[in-house]
């Protein structure tokens, strides 16, 4: 029997704008649960196949390589967003600078992890972190193709843009699973091989992109060819003074999320590192609900609404807010209740010590769900300029914290410093909204 969402009466009283916005946040959380699952499935197979220790190598390297990452491209996929919501088809100035900003900071940015490589990093970590240096152009081209299909809306696209890395790294640690003997040098060069895969199948879309190809939602037909010529062309001095705040943004977030893996190789070895990476890569798949919805879905609305529908963009800050609390401690609770019996069928009881960790964690999840509706409202580049104080204070807490906790604790220092620092943010970003909106968010 053939039947559709229009089919279902419920839905057939609701404005079309809502069936619509239902639709394309049904399909990317599919897409989401299914990336989810998917990692979920990558990581716990790796973990049996690798065991702590190597596991625990190949895990701080990547999340070394995630923290270096953002350094290529610097914010500018999120700029985008901001330029298009304010400027329209006009936006497409700022595409040339653009192109001879991301060349230029993605090789700074290998550079930079060569370098590192070979004078900071450990000597067991060397060839892992230069086997990996693909994965800088993977999620690169993750993030600016991602940009490109919010601002043209188009959702089915964006779910199956988002799937090929997870999917591609599952297939990975499949083959780790299906030959037994392969260590984490083997996962690093399947991990590299998705990424250049990724940074390929982007390259015609960029492109075409650059060249004013892009089919912007939102802002009715595109003008007058001479119209968008005589816009003036920004230098990229103008292109980095308009996005450095989103660059600092996005460059903080993973030194904030991901820096306890890394320290606690560093500060105490790779079996450490293994313990909590396994806990911290529950907790990726558990934020990828919040971010689903306004990253992926709301973003380039909201940057909209901002400046054309005010109404609309408090209504959503509102009542976006109020559920993600609630939903977030819905969430947090489930992980408390199933990590002490989920752990161990999934990765082994050799990975015990991750229960406790992820009972400590599972704080984080109200945290940071009300955390992503509260940051919501502080979109324009004064708000941006705050946010970055805010994640880099964070930061600080973040990094301070576990240089205290972590000799002594271990993993378990190092989740209590993670708590500490998405408390500390979560604080911050509220003090944000009450002072650039003091109205606005009360409303």
């Amino acid at each position: 029997m053939n039947s559709s969402a229009s089919d279902i009466p419920f839905l057939n009283r609701l404005p079309r704008e809502w069936r619509r916005a239902l639709g394309a946040i049904s399909l990317l959380w599919i897409a989401t649960g299914l990336g989810a699952g998917l990692a979920f499935a990558t990581q716990a197979l790796m973990a049996r196949e690798l065991g702590p220790s190597e596991y625990g190598l190949f895990a701080s390297s990547l999340a070394t390589i995630t923290i270096a990452a953002p350094l290529a491209g610097f914010g500018l996929p999120q700029y985008w967003l901001q330029a298009y919501g304010v400027e329209g088809w006009l936006a497409n100035r700022w595409l040339g600078p653009s192109l001879r900003f991301i060349s230029a900071s993605t090789v700074m940015t290998l550079l930079l992890v060569v370098l590192w490589s070979f004078i900071g990093a450990p000597s067991d970590a060397r060839p892992m972190l230069l086997l990996m240096l693909p994965v800088v152009l993977g999620l690169l081209a993750v993030n600016l193709i991602s940009s490109q299909l919010r601002l043209e809306e188009r959702h089915a696209l964006l779910a199956w843009w988002q799937l090929i890395t997870p999917g591609g790294r599952a297939l990975v640690a499949a083959l780790l699973w299906l030959m037994p003997g392969l260590d984490g040098r083997v996962a690093a060069v399947g991990f590299s091989a998705t990424s250049l895969l990724m940074a390929m199948l982007a390259w015609p879309r960029l492109r075409e992109m650059m060249r004013g190809g892009i089919q912007l939602h939102g802002h009715g037909p595109p003008p007058e060819q001479q119209v968008v010529a005589d816009a003036p062309i920004p230098s990229v001095a103008r292109l980095l003074s308009q996005s450095w705040a989103y660059g600092l943004e996005t460059s903080l977030y993973p030194i904030f999320f991901s820096i306890s893996t890394v320290l606690l190789k560093y500060l105490v070895g790779n079996v450490q590192a293994g313990i909590f990476g396994i806990a911290l890569g529950v907790m990726m798949a558990i934020y990828l609900i919040p971010s689903t919805l306004y990253q992926k879905f709301l973003l380039s609305k909201l940057h909209r609404w901002a400046v054309h529908d005010r109404d609309k963009f408090w209504k959503v800050y509102r009542h976006g807010s109020v559920a993600m609390l609630a939903s977030g401690v819905l969430v947090g609770a489930v992980l408390a209740v199933a990590a002490p019996w989920l752990v161990p069928i999934v990765f082994g009881e050799k990975y015990q010590p991750v229960v406790h960790v992820l009972m400590i964690l599972a704080v984080c999840v109200p945290v940071r769900f009300l955390t992503t509706g509260l940051t919501s409202a502080l979109l324009n580049e004064v708000h941006m300029r705050y946010r970055v104080l805010a994640m880099g204070l964070s930061a600080v807490v973040v990094i301070a914290a576990n240089a205290m906790l972590i000799p002594r604790y271990h993993a378990t220092g190092a989740a209590i410093a993670v708590v500490l620092g998405e408390i500390s943010l979560m604080m911050a970003m509220y003090v944000g909204v009450r002072r650039f909106h003091p109205h606005g968010a009360a409303g």
